[in-house]
């Protein structure tokens, strides 16, 4: 039996695909004692991916993002997919074929977003006694959590939530609407009682920052029961988003020092997704660890990264692996030598222009649309402030830290001369 301790009470982790399982192999992924960690992650997860991706000719990602729907009960300020056009879904059958797919190709992690992914609830809970061998994870605003679905995750034990919150009540509800966050807290009450491993979700911005990087939040997260978090940098996509929300140089160094240091200081696993380049090996996005399939069938790099030459009503899964466009996105990788400027929009934004043109990748916000142009004229600026905060933090790595980022790179490279470049 392997244990995990969360929040100083030390648990047991059922065998894969139980949702605790899955936090116990993200946090030994992001904590590595060293590069043979990964090599060795439960039955040899790496060298599964890298023989299947040489058999198929593309390398595989550990994680499949899909959006079941593009609808939501609420309307939130900033939202990532608020561009997409409403009304979307991935029917159950096609949803249903997509994780048979992603069986046969050893994708182990599937996760749900939107849109609000729980407007397809029972669909969800369906598809997950269909498929007992993956671990499922929704990014969900908990709306929608009643007792009576926290009943049936207690019964499944392979899907867990991630619950937005943006900070304090005000700030939650200036972004969600009035009463959001104290629905959330009451879902995070539902699933501490039934012993579900959950985690809290936050996009930190200009204006909440502080909260989001502060013992006080992260502190009332854990009390509440949050087995780990997961943070997201704000970023302007969309023609009508909100440029004053962009986190500054200095802002976004405040959230990466303070997010390291309380995770030290307590043991805790925080996802920073745009500050875990260093533990991530820079961006994983179109296949190399995880792609994105939005409620239209688009297959995307990323969530954030709308733009696609693929739809999976037209293609299998691996043949939009195989990509021009997520080929030629891939041989850009990692984007940067520093681990913190991994981002080819937020980070390296021209790398974005150059990995999209010529590729035949369209933007995917069929309301407001946009070119990779467009969009990095809104993030150069940011990025050009960036760029000394990356290097001070980068000088601040340590140098086991530093090997291991290095060894893992060569890894990558390694992986995608024998698929991609093995293809061509």
């Amino acid at each position: 039996m392997k244990y995990l301790t969360i929040n100083g009470k030390k648990e047991p982790c059922p065998a894969f695909p139980h949702h605790k399982r899955y936090i116990y192999e993200v946090k030994r992924f992001f904590r590595p004692k060293s590069f043979m960690t990964h090599v060795f992650m439960d039955r040899f997860i790496a060298l599964g991916e890298l023989l299947r991706g040489l058999r198929n000719g593309t390398p595989i990602p550990r994680v499949l993002l899909i959006d079941p729907t593009s609808s939501c009960n609420l309307h939130c300020k900033g939202c990532w997919a608020a561009d997409y056009a409403k009304g979307d879904n991935l029917s159950r059958e096609k949803l249903d074929d997509l994780f048979t797919q992603a069986e046969k190709l050893g994708i182990r992690y599937i996760m749900l977003s939107g849109g609000e992914p729980l407007m397809r609830k029972e669909d969800i809970l369906l598809l997950c006694r269909e498929h007992p061998k993956l671990v499922f994870g929704a990014f969900t605003n908990a709306t929608l959590v009643d007792e009576a679905f926290a009943d049936s995750m207690a019964q499944l034990e392979n899907l867990m939530l991630f619950i937005s919150i943006e900070g304090t009540r005000e700030e939650t509800d200036f972004r969600r609407g009035e009463g959001v966050y104290d629905r959330a807290l009451e879902a995070m009450r539902l699933l501490k009682e039934r012993n579900l491993a959950f985690a809290f979700s936050a996009c930190y911005h200009a204006g909440n920052y502080l909260t989001i990087a502060g013992d006080d939040f992260l502190d009332d997260m854990r009390r509440r029961g949050c087995w780990f978090g997961w943070l997201f940098n704000y970023v302007p996509v969309g023609k009508d988003a909100d440029i004053s929300l962009v986190c500054s140089a200095q802002q976004r160094t405040h959230v990466a020092k303070h997010i390291t240091d309380y995770c030290q200081r307590h043991d805790y696993l925080i996802i920073d997704f745009w500050n875990n380049g260093h533990t991530a090996y820079g961006c994983a996005a179109a296949g190399s660890g995880f792609t994105h399939i939005n409620a239209k069938g688009d297959v995307e790099p990323c969530a954030f990264c709308h733009y696609s030459d693929s739809n999976i009503h037209d293609m299998t899964l691996v043949e939009a692996l195989r990509s021009p466009f997520f080929t030629k996105f891939r041989a850009g990788q990692p984007f940067s030598d520093n681990p913190y400027r991994s981002c080819p929009m937020v980070d390296v934004p021209d790398a974005l222009v150059s990995v999209v043109s010529g590729t035949g990748a369209c933007s995917t916000h069929y309301s407001a649309p946009e070119t990779a142009e467009e969009l990095i004229a809104k993030t150069l600026p940011g990025a050009e402030g960036w760029k000394p905060a990356a290097e001070t933090l980068m000088g601040g790595m340590s140098p086991k830290s530093l090997i291991i980022h290095r060894i893992y790179v060569r890894f990558l490279r390694f992986r995608r001369r024998i698929t991609d470049e093995r293809r061509k």
